[in-house]
């Protein structure tokens, strides 16, 4: 992984996430907060409603119990009895002035919208009079499209034996709990026994229902607060009937079919987050304990959590600000900062390949220069320090040869004088002349300054050098040359072919009973020459060419096959004085790819390789 990405998924890492989860955390936190402090607010606003809609209750029950105590119910209940239908006009007349004392009664509270009394001598008489089955209540007024069950359904139903036992307490009956007994309107009833308070005897049962109005006003007060505009209000009957909902949508249907959950009546408050008719809501529920209903209100909770959400979206866009401003943070200045580390990466790795001559192009005025700067100093220090060892290492190798020539030089020129000098005892004057052309051009050749030389030069001074030494041992050994034309003008290192012919002369066919032979080839090979000695002399063991400690060159790209039909030991190059001189100034020159390998077994002879590069004149050498 790159410095870049690295960096990138570090911010991302360490700054980014961290947000992320924070801002997650913080909305999760968030949203249980609102629905636990909407849940306490919820409490409060549904007790408030349930003490209104009981203060409206209980307004009613002391308008009639105000009656009930003036006994003007009592009077229409006794005016009202069938028995007494038959008055003279005296008696008619203070009829409709109790009738009308009555109304004026229930007049006077405008909620009222409908009032009727049952005269429970005629229920308990039923019996006793025709057609009973048709007798209806005493109406106080009456009502369009209502009307109210007859004396004998009232007491075949349910609702009677509940009125008769709260024995003149009011029962209040909410819209569609009993349709047949309230009407079809969405009005709330209440129901009471009438009592004679000289003896409280049961008169009748009085029925009283009211408007909506003051209920409907309740929540519409409620609503007029901006925190309500999106909550539904239920009342709702132990069984789950709807009986009331302020926005006229649900009315007489089960709550049951809008809520999935398993909503429990009549116990502590409740409040919880589910959906409502498929919408997610915060559902609150608190029961009436006067009435045997609950108060249900329904939020919407893409509402209450409308804030959170705006919140939300202003988090995301603020986190993608930053998401984007890190990558381009990382695109326009971290990539500044990884490349220029990059190419500096890159020029030293060339340095690493051998290039001492990479430099960065300084640029910017921070660090990045500093470190810029650092680099192409420290490769030119570098640079110093290998000019510097290259010229020691020229002079060392300049110091070896010119050692080498100093020791091969007086041995060489005493033998040479002691044959010229017997030739010309021996007055053999053509002799001595071609002995004294051949050591000027061997010395020629030695004292030249110049380190390359054409291999014509080369083999030209090794056939002179080994004339004479022919000359001097005649009958010891003979040499054979097969160089191709083609490699004549290639370049080698002066003095690179002599020793190692000296080293075979000397070494190779010292002791034999037989007559060597010395043979110099050459040849291309992938772009290379191969300069072969081969000689047939006495050779040498593994112990001896382990002794003649040679360089290590265990490199694929250094090795020579050489192709011999003896079973020679091989083994790398030879060090001797020599050998090494000749093999440490190849290397030098050409690179380490090229060098001296040796190859040897006793009695198999020697076969010395020479590689060097394929360079004609005129031509550059690149190691």
């Amino acid at each position: 992984m790159n410095l870049r990405i690295k960096l990138l998924t570090a911010f991302i890492l360490l700054l980014i996430i961290p947000i992320f989860v924070l801002g997650i955390i913080t909305f999760l936190v968030t949203f249980r907060s609102i629905e636990s402090k909407y849940s306490e607010q919820s409490e409060y606003a549904l007790k408030s409603i349930g003490f209104s809609i009981n203060s409206v209750f209980k307004e009613i029950d002391n308008v009639t119990r105000s009656g009930s105590d003036r006994e003007l119910f009592q009077i229409a209940l006794s005016s009202s009895d069938p028995k007494t239908q038959n008055l003279t006009n005296e008696g008619q007349i203070e009829l409709n002035a109790n009738q009308t004392s009555f109304r004026t009664l229930l007049y006077n509270h405008p909620a009222i919208d409908y009032a009727f009394l049952y005269n429970l001598n005629t229920l308990n008489n039923l019996s006793s009079y025709k057609n009973y089955e048709s007798l209806k209540p005493f109406p106080v007024f009456d009502k369009e499209g209502f009307t109210p069950l007859t004396y004998l359904q009232l007491k075949n139903h349910p609702v009677y034996k509940e009125v008769m036992d709260l024995n003149g307490r009011a029962l209040w009956i909410a819209p569609h709990e009993y349709p047949e007994l309230t009407g079809s309107e969405p009005v709330f009833t209440q129901i009471r026994v009438i009592k004679k308070l000289s003896n409280l005897h049961k008169m009748g049962i009085l029925a009283v229902q009211i408007k909506n109005w003051e209920i409907d006003d309740i929540f519409k007060n409620l609503q007029v607060g901006a925190n309500q505009r999106d909550t539904r209000f239920l009342l709702v009957n132990n069984q789950g009937l709807i009986l009331y909902d302020n926005k006229d949508a649900f009315d007489g249907t089960s709550v049951n079919k809008y809520i999935n959950e398993n909503l429990t009546y009549g116990g502590k408050y409740q409040s919880f987050k589910g959906k409502f008719d498929g919408q997610e809501s915060v559902i609150s529920i608190y029961y009436l304990k006067e009435h045997p209903w609950s108060i249900v209100s329904v939020t919407s909770w893409s509402y209450l959590s409308n804030e959170v959400m705006t919140f939300a979206k202003w988090f995301v866009g603020i986190l993608g600000i930053f998401v984007v401003t890190a990558v381009m943070f990382n695109v326009f200045f971290m990539n500044r900062i990884t490349g220029t580390i990059g190419v500096i990466v890159r020029f030293m790795r060339k340095a690493e390949a051998g290039d001492l001559g990479a430099r960065v192009d300084e640029k910017g005025n921070d660090e990045l220069l500093l470190l810029q700067k650092g680099f192409n100093n420290q490769m030119d220090k570098i640079s110093k320090l290998f000019d510097q060892v290259r010229n020691e290492q020229e002079k060392k190798t300049n110091a070896e040869l010119r050692v080498l020539q100093a020791q091969i030089k007086p041995h060489f020129l005493f033998n040479t004088l002691e044959s010229i000098n017997a030739l010309a005892v021996q007055n053999q004057g053509k002799k001595v002349s071609g002995m004294v052309l051949r050591l000027a051009s061997v010395l020629r050749i030695s004292f030249q300054g110049k380190e390359e030389i054409p291999l014509r030069q080369e083999l030209e001074h090794v056939i002179n050098y080994l004339e004479i030494q022919k000359f001097r041992f005649e009958d010891v050994f003979d040499y054979s040359v097969e160089i191709p034309v083609e490699i004549m003008n290639c370049l080698v290192l002066k003095l690179t072919i002599q020793p190692l012919v000296e080293n075979s002369i000397q070494h190779g066919f010292e002791g034999i009973e037989y007559k060597g032979h010395l043979k110099i080839s050459g040849w291309i090979h992938e772009n290379r020459i191969l300069l072969q000695i081969e000689d047939n002399g006495i050779g040498m063991s593994s112990e001896q060419l382990s002794n003649l400690k040679y360089f290590d060159c265990n490199e694929s790209d250094h090795e020579i096959k050489v192709e011999t039909k003896s079973p020679l030991v091989t083994n790398q190059e030879r060090r001797g004085l020599g050998l090494r001189s000749v093999m440490d100034r190849i290397r030098f020159q050409y690179g380490a790819r090229y060098g001296l390998f040796i190859c040897s077994a006793p009695g198999h002879g020697t076969i010395i390789q020479c590689v060097i590069p394929k360079n004609e004149l005129g031509d550059k050498f690149e190691a």
